[in-house]
């Protein structure tokens, strides 16, 4: 019965030191996804960020420009600014999305850590049953 007892014990450490290993290759594969989507997100917001700095200069340019005929310079000048921003913004929201916690998390890992958990605590209450 020991010797039971103790090789069932020695097939389950071994068991969950494999699964243990396979869940850490799973983390890192989905970390370097993960760690890709951020960086098309802070790229995202360096461009909305250079284009919110292109804003200011059709603000400037804009007072320069002989639209000033066409309509009131400050009102020229308002025109082009905002529609600028409103891009940027755009930019810049769509950037932070990418960069919110919950689309960095591993989830795949997660949910397969949780399973493994739900397998060996199965397979320990079948192994004592079996046992005992």
């Amino acid at each position: 019965m020991d010797n039971s007892v103790a090789s069932l014990v020695r097939e389950l450490i071994a068991e969950v030191g494999q699964l243990f290993r396979q869940e850490l290759r799973l983390a890192r594969a989905e970390t370097g996804e993960k760690l890709a989507q951020a960086q098309h997100g802070v790229i995202a917001i360096a461009v909305g960020l250079f284009i919110a700095f292109a804003a200011l200069l059709i603000l400037l340019q804009a007072v320069v420009i002989a639209l000033a005929q066409i309509v009131p310079g400050w009102a020229a000048s308002a025109i082009v600014a905002a529609a600028a921003a409103i891009l940027a913004f755009i930019l810049i929201r769509g950037g932070q999305s990418s960069l919110k916690l919950t689309n960095l998390a591993p989830t795949r890992t997660l949910d397969a850590m949780r399973r493994d958990r739900d397998m060996i605590r199965e397979k320990v209450d079948a192994d004592i049953k079996r046992v005992a």
